[in-house]
C-alpha cells in the first residue's frame, strides 16, 4: 500500500511537441523521474438511441468523439501494475489504462513482458457536442473484457503508427463501442531515462509503410492467380470438347455412320 502511494505522483503534458492536433503526449513521473510514457492519438465510436420520426421508434445513431487535447491526467505506477487516467470536457468522458507487468519462464531463463490489461471509457450521453437528442440521456460505462493488447518485452516501448480498433462493452444495453488507437508509443514500466522511451517493439503488420511494400506484391500474385485458373479451366473445356461425338442432327446421314 505504501508502494502504491508512492507511485501516485506527478503527471505532465507535452502535446505541444506533437504535430497532430489529434495526439497528445502524457508523462507520470516520481521521485522526479518518469514511470510511464505514452502518445497517441485516439477516438471512440459511441452508438447511442434517439427518437425515430413516429416518436415510438428507437434510431441507433454513432457518436464520433476524439480525445480532446488539454485533458485532465492522473497516474498511478508500481512494480508490476501501472495506470493512466484522462478526462475531458468537464468529465463528461473519462478513459483508464491499466497495465500489468509479468514474469514468465523461456528456455532462455525468466523473461518480463507487459500489456494493456483493461480498458474503462466513462461516457455521458447528455453532454452535447456528440450527443444530439439522445433518448434516456446519462452516464454509462464501456469496459474491454479479458484484455491481453499491446503485449511487449519488459523494457522496451510499444510502437504502432497503424490504426488498432479495439472493442468495449457498453453498460447501455451492452452496445459495442470501439477505441480506435493510432500513432501508439507507450512504455508504462521501466522508463530508461526522464522523458526517453526504451527500444521500440513494433506492432505485427508494422503499419502504413509496410504496407504500402507489400500491396503490389499481393495484388501482382492475386492476378497471376487468375491467370492461371483461367488458363486451367481453357484448357479442360477444350480437351472436353474436343473428345466428344459429334452426332448429326440429319438422319439422312445415320448411314454413313459405323
Amino acid at each position: 500500500a505504501a508502494a502504491r502511494l508512492a507511485a501516485e505522483q506527478e503527471v505532465e503534458k507535452g502535446g505541444g511537441l506533437s504535430p497532430n492536433p489529434e495526439k497528445d503526449i502524457f508523462v507520470v513521473r516520481e521521485n522526479r523521474g518518469g514511470c510511464l510514457m505514452a502518445e497517441f492519438a485516439a477516438k471512440f465510436i459511441v452508438p447511442y438511441d434517439v427518437g425515430g420520426g413516429n416518436y415510438v421508434d428507437l434510431i441507433t445513431e454513432g457518436g464520433d468523439i476524439p480525445l480532446s487535447r488539454g485533458a485532465e491526467m492522473k497516474g498511478k505506477c508500481g512494480t508490476n501494475e501501472s495506470e493512466l487516467e484522462l478526462s475531458w470536457l468537464d468529465q463528461a468522458y473519462t478513459l483508464k489504462l491499466s497495465f500489468l507487468k509479468e514474469g514468465h519462464n523461456t528456455s532462455r531463463g525468466p523473461e518480463a513482458s507487459w500489456r494493456l490489461s483493461r480498458i474503462q471509457f466513462t461516457y455521458d450521453t447528455s453532454e452535447r457536442t456528440y450527443f444530439k437528442d439522445a433518448v434516456s440521456p446519462g452516464k454509462h460505462t464501456a469496459s474491454s473484457h479479458r484484455l491481453s493488447a499491446l503485449v511487449t518485452g519488459g523494457g522496451r516501448s510499444y510502437e504502432c503508427q497503424a490504426q488498432q480498433t479495439i472493442s468495449l462493452v457498453s453498460s447501455d444495453h451492452q452496445k459495442s463501442v470501439q477505441l480506435l488507437l493510432s500513432e501508439v508509443r507507450i512504455q508504462p514500466f521501466d522508463i530508461p531515462a526522464d522523458f526517453v522511451f526504451g527500444e521500440e517493439h513494433k506492432c505485427p503488420g508494422g503499419g502504413r509503410e509496410q504496407l504500402e511494400e507489400t500491396l503490389p506484391l499481393i495484388l501482382g500474385l492475386i492476378l497471376g492467380g487468375v491467370i492461371v485458373i483461367t488458363l486451367g479451366i481453357y484448357h479442360i473445356h477444350h480437351k472436353l470438347t474436343a473428345s466428344q461425338v459429334q452426332i448429326p442432327r440429319d438422319r439422312s446421314q445415320y448411314k454413313h455412320m459405323g
